[in-house]
């Protein structure tokens, strides 16, 4: 691994987290494969060796609870997903390099192989702990088969994770009052011997890796609070009968921990890609391994595109098992945010999603929805998916700006230069902008910016738009023919670099309009150095890229979604009597039907971003009440008296109705204070005091900061 920018001399391997083998796919799920995708392509444009690697992961309490409900093996159960996700991926033009699943030989024998490494080098260790037990079924209970409440936070949790609540990764046994998700018994705790990784002793090196780890920040900031909380040692093994089993001496017939074998599937995937290519096209041993490469001993550069919701295993449990092995660690982890429906949360057993198959059965191409995914929002931030939005953003950037410019510059080429205009190169102005556009785009790599690579294009586009209209080429024809010659080449060279820099997003109507463009070989061969040659000049007869999608089919569309849901509903409260939903969902999902019930009503994310430096402006600190009372004629509003630290402030707050006022002195509460004064009822107001929803939920410190804290 380097730190140099990218290209480097080094073999690259992307990942994506690995789907869950345990049910369809929908639009949520595409982000992060759409953007492990286009960054793999946007690193070989720059001209970076690079494997684009993932699989199914096929083991673990949920693959085993449905598989049985359906009457089928595990294995067959997983393998049918696996063999639909397989087909799935390519139809919205995801091209892995290798596509595996943790069950094969290849994965098997890899995992069992860095088990024992860990063995043989001291990390692993047996330790007796508290595992649930169903006393009515007589049967130990996985994590998975288990829930109750979280130690460390109280919410509600699975047995391996607050998934509801803190996020926090849970031991076998740490779930208080215990409950067996198959019977619904209560669950006690009794004692069984399990194989332990020490991976506390890893912490400074964790400390350290994320230092240096590059990425998107939640992926680097969310884990330190974990270290600095003190790590736990990791129990690695289960007890079921589906997985990998434990290597060696094993009485207690344990199977590893799926988040054991799901991640060792980023080596067998690779290796598996190396077998089929040859290690002189891909070698898979100098990317992984320490000490293979002697030009390059650290090995190579390892990115990670995952959803949020494990960052832990990715930057945690993941890096010490490689740094125990003698494996090279990642160079970043770009972990996405989660994509929500019209402002709620996907709901997968109420049918509230928007389905991968739906999405290409509805006839829509699947590079507007790459697109849409890549760049609506930086990557680390959720995205809101709704078909108003989805319209807009494919009539306004990809039909109105990027297919406008490219259909009026190649039609008009083409009608009056059949072939093309005879200009070598683009002029000074277009070559200029043109390499703006390839450095942005290298920068956009480098920063891990997916939605970076797509404001490339389409800035690129909107300059090509701007400067065929400012020259108006169809008025040089006649009187000018050699001006309005240079004017055209120079819009197929800008084409032709769209085509170039575009292939990581829209690599389907990249390739069409390499094609139009008459260029020789494929557009998915070519590196950015294209995007700066002159167009062959062998001009095919254009047609427009994208499609207008229109109002009248964002209305049916919604139409179809709301009478969908409606229907699952009044099914649910037929079966069930209420509208509750106890569905598992995969590791990966980010996802689920508590998050929907408590975003019903909350309004959608904005879509205008703000920068830093504007965040920055804000002077923001902790206060704490000394006095309210209310304002002669008005019936919302309190004149606070608030301490903050260096001075105390009058301020006025509509929350007469809303809180008792008697209540309100001594409460510490978060102030704007560089808000510009305001006279509201004859008295001046020197800040805002910040309060949540209509209720006005006074926005509070958890700890003892002081009056006059700096909230950033």
């Amino acid at each position: 691994m380097s730190h140099d920018d990218f290209p480097t001399d080094r073999p690259a391997v992307v990942t994506c987290g690995l789907p869950y083998a345990n049910g369809d796919l929908h639009i949520g799920h595409l982000r992060t494969y759409v953007g492990g995708d286009v960054y793999s392509r946007a690193l070989e444009r720059l001209g970076q060796e690079t494997a684009f690697v993932s699989g199914s992961d096929m083991h673990g309490t949920p693959v085993a609870v449905n598989a049985e409900q359906e009457g089928v093996s595990p294995e067959a159960f997983a393998l049918d997903w696996h063999e639909r996700y397989a087909e799935t991926f390519p139809k919205f033009n995801v091209e892995f390099d290798n596509y595996g699943h943790t069950h094969d030989e290849t994965n098997t024998e890899i995992t069992r192989e860095l088990v024992r490494d860990l063995d043989e080098a001291g990390h692993l260790y047996e330790k007796e702990i508290m595992v649930a037990y169903d006393p009515v079924d007589d049967q130990y209970l996985p994590d998975r088969y288990v829930e109750g409440t979280c130690p460390y936070c109280g919410a509600h949790a699975r047995g391996d994770e607050c998934d509801e609540g803190c996020q926090r990764h849970l031991e076998p046994g740490e779930v208080e009052d215990p409950e067996s998700t198959i019977t619904g018994n209560p669950a006690e705790y009794r004692e069984r011997t399990h194989k332990f990784f020490a991976v506390s002793e890893f912490a400074d090196y964790l400390s350290d890796f994320l230092d240096r780890l590059e990425g998107t920040s939640n992926a680097s900031n969310q884990p330190r609070e974990w270290i600095e909380q003190g790590l736990q040692d990791w129990c690695i093994t289960r007890d079921m009968d589906w997985g990998v089993d434990y290597p060696g001496e094993n009485p207690e017939d344990l199977v590893l921990y799926v988040w054991v074998d799901a991640p060792i599937e980023y080596i067998s995937s690779t290796k598996q890609y190396s077998e089929r290519v040859g290690a002189d096209a891909f070698d898979w041993e100098a990317a992984w391994k320490e000490g293979v490469s002697d030009e390059h001993p650290e090995g190579g550069e390892i990115v990670h595109v995952i959803g949020r919701d494990i960052i832990q295993h990715h930057t945690i449990f993941w890096p010490a098992m490689l740094e125990a092995t003698d494996h090279a660690e990642p160079r970043a982890v770009m972990a996405s945010g989660f994509v929500t429906l019209d402002g709620k949360g996907f709901s997968t057993s109420r049918d509230r999603a928007v389905w991968a198959d739906e999405y290409l059965d509805e006839g829509f191409h699947p590079d507007p929805l790459r697109y849409y995914l890549a760049t609506n929002g930086g990557f680390q931030q959720d995205v809101d998916f709704s078909w108003e939005k989805f319209a807009e953003r494919v009539n306004t950037e990809l039909v109105g700006t990027v297919g406008n410019f490219l259909y009026r510059s190649l039609l008009f080429a083409r009608r009056n230069y059949e072939d093309g205009p005879d200009a070598d190169a683009p002029s000074d102005e277009v070559a200029a902008r043109i390499d703006e556009a390839v450095d942005e785009f290298a920068a956009a790599v480098n920063d891990y910016s997916v939605r970076a690579l797509g404001d490339a294009v389409t800035d690129l586009a909107r300059y090509g738009n701007e400067y065929i209209q400012r020259n108006e080429p169809w008025k040089l024809v006649d009187e000018e023919p050699e001006e309005a010659e240079r004017v055209i080449d120079d819009c197929v060279a800008l084409a032709k670099a769209i085509a170039v820099l575009f292939e990581p997003l829209a690599p389907e109507k990249s390739e069409r309009l390499w094609d139009q463009l008459g260029e020789p070989g494929s557009v998915h061969d070519a590196t950015v150095e294209a995007a700066r040659e002159g167009p062959a000049g062998d001009l095919r007869e254009p047609t427009e890229l994208f499609e207008q999608v229109e109002d009248e089919r964002v209305d049916a569309l919604n139409e179809k979604l709301e009478a969908r849901v409606a229907e699952s509903e009044s099914d649910d409260a037929v079966e069930d009597g209420d509208e509750s939903d106890d569905e598992e969902e995969s590791e990966t999902d980010g996802t689920d039907d508590a998050a929907d019930a408590d975003m019903a009503d909350i309004e959608p994310i904005s879509d205008d971003r703000i920068g830093f430096d504007d965040f920055q402006d804000l002077d923001v600190r902790v206060g704490r009440i000394e006095d309210a009372e209310g304002i002669e004629g008005a019936d919302d509003l309190l004149r606070l008296t608030v301490d903050l630290g260096a001075e105390t402030r009058t301020i006025v707050a509509g929350l007469k109705q809303l809180h008792d006022v008697d209540d309100l002195p001594g409460t510490k509460v978060v102030v704007v204070a560089n808000l510009e004064k305001a006279e509201l009822f004859g008295v001046e107001s020197n800040g805002m005091v910040l309060a949540a929803g209509d209720e006005a939920d006074l926005l509070t410190t958890y700890g003892d900061a002081e009056p006059g804290t700096k909230v950033k």
